[in-house]
């Protein structure tokens, strides 16, 4: 099977993972003045335990990285992802990794 695509619909502020060709989740998300926060991911109940929820948040992310945006990790499995993955945790700022639970 091929590896799931994720893209970014800005218009719908939502991050979104296909997998087989098929919508399989998505990740909202709020952007403003450099940040981008991360409100909540959903993935398809028949879909679940795929690692499709966590290569959402990857894919998020690698994006914020890139657009050289800081996160703010609202949803609390993107912030438990990012706990899990510490070479993420510099994309949220130090001041903040208390409030997300972040070493």
């Amino acid at each position: 099977m091929a590896e799931p695509s994720i893209l970014d619909v800005a218009e719908r502020a939502r991050f979104e993972i296909h997998s087989g060709g098929q919508p399989a989740g998505y990740l909202n998300y709020r952007l403003a003045r450099g940040e981008i926060a991360l409100t909540h991911t959903e993935i398809d109940e028949r879909r679940r335990g795929q690692g499709l929820g966590g290569a959402l948040v990857r894919g998020a992310l690698d994006a914020a990285r890139r657009r050289r945006l800081s996160v703010l990790p609202e949803c609390e499995f993107a912030a438990s992802w990012i706990a899990r993955h510490p070479e993420y945790a510099d994309l949220v700022p130090a001041t903040r990794h208390p409030r997300f639970g972040l070493a």
